[in-house]
């Protein structure tokens, strides 16, 4: 019986659910799965990019720590792939390998004055407020009046963590250089805009319900925008969640508002034109067209110009994916070339021994819960292709830890992550807080490492 020496580079749940799924599978062949990440805890996205007020989602984080804790996987985290070990190294200690890198990078919104100091990535700013270790620690909150671009799940993150009052958020687990970012905020209006019209809107009717929960803040809609043409209506009439999107905001088109201290505005039907600049050279306004439906699913311009003053604008209009060393990289979708999770060259030929899954396969779309079937269809590739994998000069499970420790990496293992776990809920309980999240790389390591 031969044996697959496996490595899958990242650690979020496509990572993981792929190891779990390839060590429960029904195979002839044994398996020794090491999981790598650049980031000196584990679990990705859900922990660098779901917004700590939800808890439910963060639940996911259980489940992804049973399958750690059997034991049968080894975790390698701070561990960047292209510098730290490469592609050559994998060959040479492995005979497959798994990029389930994921996409934590800005997609462009491409209009004149978004580079203007005052505009900001959603992507960025949710790994800000998440405590991710690679961005800076303080972020520049200091406009009233703050224009949010997109109509899906992350502008409405984005739009909440700024609208939402910083003490509300403290029985999360909401690091303290956030939180007090947050408190120091003068922002008394955040504006989201979406260029289609609010049946088309891509949020979930949980996130659209949590908005109009923010205490001390006014939901405002526009009737103008309420006018449902035949494609809406269609589309109201035939899907469950649009139904329930829009008895959400009709709902909210009958509250009596104007006695809170913020308002979160959701505007539809605007497309984005420009950014211009005030005296200071920074964000001073936001130029948009109003559109209307097309009778054909879609939306068209109407020539009507409408401006709003803002200090601030944040894009949230999808994430991109990153290129890795000695990979292909699709620069217009942002993810790894693949049939099915089998990673392609620039010929489109399928490369022996890679593979993909999770946002870098398919890019961002689809809710965690997707992963699991993604990486079911990118294990089944991998499992039908033990003649082609890699024959390693050095298998064993001690040489990679060589090689790392020789290379001085200072990397963390799963050990480590309880060690940090632990950590992060002792700095919680001085606030009666379940925990506070270490933020400092360094001091992720060390104590991951003591």
């Amino acid at each position: 019986m031969s044996k697959l020496r496996l490595a899958i580079v990242g650690a979020g749940p496509a990572g993981i659910y792929a190891a779990d799924i390839i060590l429960k599978s029904e195979r002839n062949v044994d398996v020794s799965i090491d999981l790598f990440d650049r980031l000196p805890a584990a679990y990705g996205l859900v922990r660098y990019g779901v917004a700590p007020d939800h808890p439910r989602i963060k639940g996911i984080i259980t489940a992804l720590r049973e399958v750690l804790d059997r034991g049968d996987i080894r975790l390698f985290g701070n561990v960047n792939f292209g510098t730290d070990i490469t592609l050559d190294d994998l060959k040479r200690h492995y005979n497959a390998v798994i990029f389930s890198t994921g996409a934590i990078l800005d997609a462009d919104l491409n209009i004149p004055g978004i580079e203007l100091p005052g505009s900001y990535g959603g992507a960025d700013f949710v790994s800000w407020y998440d405590g991710h270790p690679d961005v800076p620690r303080e972020w520049p909150l200091d406009a009233s009046s703050v224009a949010v671009v997109g109509n899906g799940n992350v502008a409405l993150d984005v739009a909440r963590m700024l609208a939402k009052h910083a003490d509300d958020l403290l029985p999360t687990e909401i690091p303290a250089n956030v939180y007090g970012g947050l408190k120091a905020s003068p922002v008394t209006d955040v504006h989201v805009f979406g260029r289609r019209g609010p049946a088309q809107a891509k949020f979930s009717p949980l996130e659209l319900r949590e908005l109009g929960e923010l205490r001390d803040v006014d939901m405002v809609v526009y009737d103008e925008d309420f006018a449902i043409d035949e494609a809406s209506q269609n589309a109201i009439e035939s899907n469950k969640q649009v139904f329930v999107l829009m008895k959400v905001m009709n709902a909210w088109r009958e509250r009596e508002s104007g006695k809170a201290s913020r308002r979160l505005h959701l505007h539809f039907y605007s497309k984005p034109l420009e950014v211009t600049a005030n005296e200071r050279g920074t964000v001073g306004t936001f130029r948009y067209e109003r559109t209307e439906p097309d009778a054909a699913g879609g939306v068209r311009g109407t020539g009507e110009i409408r401006e709003l003053e803002i200090g601030a604008i944040y894009r949230a209009v999808g994430y991109f994916g990153s290129p890795l060393d000695g990979i292909p990289f699709d620069e217009k979708r942002g993810i790894i070339p693949n049939l099915e999770g089998q990673v392609m060259d620039d010929d489109g030929k399928i490369m022996p021994g890679i593979y993909a899954t999770g946002w870098i396969k398919r890019g961002p779309v689809g809710l965690i819960g997707h992963t699991k079937s993604d990486a079911m269809e990118t294990v089944k590739h991998l499992l039908r292709d033990q003649a082609h994998w890699w024959a390693p000069a050095e298998p064993g499970e001690q040489a990679v830890v060589d090689l790392l420790n020789a290379r001085g990496i200072e990397y963390t293992d799963i050990a480590g992550w309880a060690k940090l776990d632990d950590y992060e809920k002792a700095l919680g309980v001085p606030e009666g807080r379940e925990r506070i999240k270490a933020v400092d790389r360094a001091e992720m390591i060390r104590v991951s490492r003591a």
